[in-house]
């Protein structure tokens, strides 16, 4: 019985650690949907792209030059720089590759794109 019960609670902590705790909050975005997701375990910095083509971090909205200088701040002390970039679906692609790009210049390492699971 104490094997089973130890099993039990490993999965327990399993599930609870593999659970997503994160809930954003402030900028209305509907991400695309996408079946295959992974989640990052580091802690990277979140670049935004509204419907209408604006381009906001930390809930503030910021020009291509301001962006370069913010996410190279940012990302300068981290030792795996990593920058996901949630834009609507609806946006146009061109902006989100502008952003992409800015954000390699600024030093990503990885750029990944936010999707919500598909129904």
């Amino acid at each position: 019985m104490a094997p089973l019960i130890d099993v039990v609670f490993l999965l327990l902590i399993y599930f609870m650690l593999a659970a997503n705790f994160i809930s954003e909050e402030g900028i209305d975005v509907k991400l695309p949907q996408a079946r295959a997701a992974r989640l990052d375990s580091s802690e990277p910095v979140v670049v935004y792209v509204a419907r209408d083509g604006r381009v906001l971090f930390r809930e503030r909205e910021v020009g291509k030059e301001g962006l370069f200088d913010l996410l190279r701040a940012e990302l300068r002390p981290k030792s795996e720089p990593s920058v996901i970039i949630r834009a609507d679906r609806n946006v146009i692609l061109n902006r989100v590759v502008t952003v992409m790009d800015v954000a390699k210049a600024a030093g990503a390492g990885t750029i990944q794109l936010a999707t919500e699971p598909m129904p």
